[in-house]
């Protein structure tokens, strides 16, 4: 998995957001700005979560495969001579 380095908007940035002012309200352009803004975020993230939760499927899959390979090796009688006599 490849780590990037991303600024991401934190909770500070969200309660200081300000926006300009019109006639009637906030401008639409700037709220709709960052509502993309945030969606975009929210999206990575979730990506992110998904390419975390499959490397962690990985792992999890490689480690059961790696004890049913070396459960034997856990298992020897001492009195019976066997080529495995080290730790592994």
């Amino acid at each position: 998995m490849i780590y990037r380095a991303r600024r991401h908007i934190e909770p500070p940035q969200v309660r200081a957001a300000t926006f300009g002012s019109r006639w009637r309200g906030l401008d639409p352009e700037e709220v709709y700005a960052y509502l993309r803004r945030l969606a975009d975020e929210l999206e990575h993230l979730r990506q992110a979560e998904n390419m975390a939760r499959t490397e962690a499927e990985r792992f999890r899959q490689a480690l059961r495969l790696w004890q049913t390979r070396h459960a034997r090796c856990w298992s020897v009688d001492p009195h019976r001579p066997t080529p495995n006599r080290g730790h592994w």
